[in-house]
């Protein structure tokens, strides 16, 4: 075994603060320095999974912290935690302004607040991110349970915080955890204050936990940091239930799920709290559970992870289904749709036609919803915001309501930062309908909003489906989807990107591309006004829209599709079903765009 990784894993599990993890890395490295093992593939692992282990440290940048538990530099452990904890409290006392003399003891140190979840230690980094923000005078403001990230986001701005911490992996896998970083307070005064970090604060910060010598080398006490009570969520419930509007009906039968996250008992209170007393909480999934039992992956977008949901809804004759992943910043939604429905097989819920919505089609609704909600109010002439892969109908909805639209780079730390925001959403189920309250998305509030808007539309006869039919004869029928490449070898991205790059197809289902921009190119003053992002965007001459970029999160290459079919007018004696009929020529087009970028990408056959 390489001498240097020995003394380079030794050295780690010397400074390692959890035992647990120094154990496991001393088992791993006594199998892997056996030269003459009677299981030499086992040995083979034990040095691959040392060689992974330490390849490297996790990177902290605009999404904080994110990776798969265990010790080591390049896993998710409270070694790293604390290093980062120490690092963010030298940014924030760097980037704190002056102590006054008028100033009191309440404004001597950073003050940041600290939430988590429920899966494999989250409870245990918010605990040491407490001790070591107190032990460098700061001022540690604990969530009193595991809460949903919503909460934490609301905290940062009700308290006057700082900084927010927020330890999840969000929908991740279960051997995952993760640390969300906010910025306020004195710290991010702008429109931004209360948002996740963007550029330069994560280089900053992550400058500063490069600095840090060991973990040994940071002080932490034992005690001294505030455990909120339950004061903080009360405040929360209370923000949100502002957005209900008491008058209008109640009359839905809603199926929820958390998928076994910490927003369950939150998103009952929100919308009992509201009226809505015909709540049915999908029983296997309501406990959060770490292990995650039910689903393989916990995200309401993955195959699979809302069956249990539709299942129930099936049974009780539900009008609608919420889902929220297991931080609660996302909320997905589904309904009966009569097109999608078949007859093969049994009756079950998908032959009845449900269906979950599209995020993009939940973003245009909700859009819709608070643009109609802020006419003839102090927030008339605000801006809706999504990011440059979602749908572009957002801007259509605000320019018939007289309000402004922003595009932004993918990711909720840009949308919710927009100044004069009243909306902001991604494709990917992220919405924020009340952004003066949480600069972030909010799966709990955005499911007030769509509950509240399913049952008025109920009342009159109709469904969320006729809503978007609404808007599809209105702005021209959107139609979205998605294409990924997912890749073993990382490096194959970059050259995946400059192949696109290079020879990009000059048609998108038939239609001529008029448009190639490289996002790459951008700055201030470049497309759309953003930054530089890894990316590339077609446009061809129908309107067709395709954009291909790296995920941020996953090995892949993901292509954002979108096709606009306009709706004519309706005259007697014309198909009634105008909107049908321009979803199955979507449907092709869409179909054949697919097909088109799937080629591009090498994924043909």
């Amino acid at each position: 075994m390489d001498p240097d990784l020995t003394a380079t894993v030794e050295a780690w599990i010397t400074d390692d603060p959890d035992p647990r993890t120094a154990e496991h890395l001393r088992e791993l490295l006594a199998v892997a320095q056996d030269e003459d093992p009677e299981d030499r593939a086992l040995r083979d692992v034990a040095r691959a999974e040392l060689a992974d282990r330490f390849r490297g440290t996790l990177e902290f940048g605009t999404a904080g912290l994110r990776g798969a538990l265990g010790g080591g530099p390049n896993r998710m452990n409270r070694a790293v935690v604390i290093r980062a904890a120490a690092g963010l409290v030298r940014y924030l006392t760097d980037a704190l302004p002056p102590r006054s003399p008028e100033h009191g003891f309440d404004v001597a140190g950073p003050r940041v607040v600290i939430g988590y979840d429920a899966r494999h230690n989250s409870d245990v980094f918010a605990r040491d991110t407490a001790a070591v923000v107190t032990a460098a005078g700061g001022h540690a403001l604990l969530l009193p349970d595991p809460l949903p990230t919503p909460v934490l986001a609301f905290a940062v701005r009700h308290l006057g915080a700082d900084a927010g911490v927020m330890v999840t992996a969000s929908h991740n896998p279960p051997q995952d955890n993760g640390y969300k970083v906010y910025l306020g307070g004195r710290v991010v005064t702008d429109s931004g204050q209360g948002a996740q970090i963007v550029q330069p604060y994560d280089a900053e910060i992550a400058a500063r936990i490069a600095a840090i010598p060991s973990v040994a080398s940071v002080p932490r006490t034992e005690s001294g940091w505030t455990v909120l009570g339950e004061e903080i969520l009360e405040a929360y419930l209370g923000a949100v239930g502002a957005l209900a509007e008491p008058e209008t009906p109640r009359e839905l039968r809603v199926v929820l799920t958390p998928l076994h996250g910490v927003g369950g008992r939150v998103a009952e209170l929100v919308l009992r709290g509201a009226g809505f007393s015909d709540l049915h909480v999908v029983p296997e999934q309501a406990v959060p559970d770490p292990t995650f039992p039910t689903v393989a992956f916990p995200n309401p977008e993955e195959p699979g992870a809302i069956d249990l949901a539709l299942a129930l809804a099936h049974e009780l004759d539900a009008d609608v289904v919420l889902a929220n992943d297991p931080d609660a910043d996302r909320c997905a939604v589904a309904l009966r749709d009569a097109r999608t429905m078949t007859h093969a097989g049994p009756g079950d819920a998908r032959a009845e036609g449900w269906r979950m919505l599209h995020g993009d089609e939940v973003g245009a609704l909700l859009g819709e919803e608070v643009a109609r909600r802020v006419a003839g109010t102090s927030h008339d002439g605000g801006v809706l915001a999504s990011s440059i892969v979602s749908s572009r109908l957002l801007g259509k909805i605000a320019a018939a309501h007289g309000l402004t639209h922003r595009a932004t780079l993918t990711g909720f730390k840009w949308i919710s930062r927009v100044e004069g925001l009243v909306f902001g959403y991604e494709e990917a189920l992220g919405y924020c309908v009340d952004p003066a309250q949480v600069r972030d998305k909010d799966g709990l509030s955005a499911a007030l909003l769509l509950a509240q808007l399913a049952a008025r539309v109920r009342a009159e006869g109709r469904t969320l489906v006729d809503l978007l039919d609404d808007l599809a004869r209105e702005h021209g029928l959107h139609l979205t989807d998605q294409v990924s490449a997912r890749f073993s070898d990382l490096g194959q991205i970059p050259a995946t990107m400059a192949r696109v790059r290079e020879q990009p197809p000059a048609t998108l289902a038939g239609s001529p591309v008029v448009e190639t921009t490289d996002l790459s190119l951008g700055s201030l003053d470049g497309p759309e006004g953003l930054p530089p992002t890894d990316g590339l965007r077609l446009v061809a001459e129908d309107g067709t829209r395709v954009i291909i970029r790296p995920s941020g999160t996953e090995p892949k290459v993901k292509c954002y599709l979108e096709v606009i079919v306009p709706i004519p007018t309706g005259r007697d004696g014309e198909p009634s079903d105008l909107v049908g009929e321009a979803r199955r020529t979507a449907r092709e087009r869409l179909d054949a765009v697919r097909a088109d970028v799937t080629a591009v990408l090498g994924l043909a056959g």
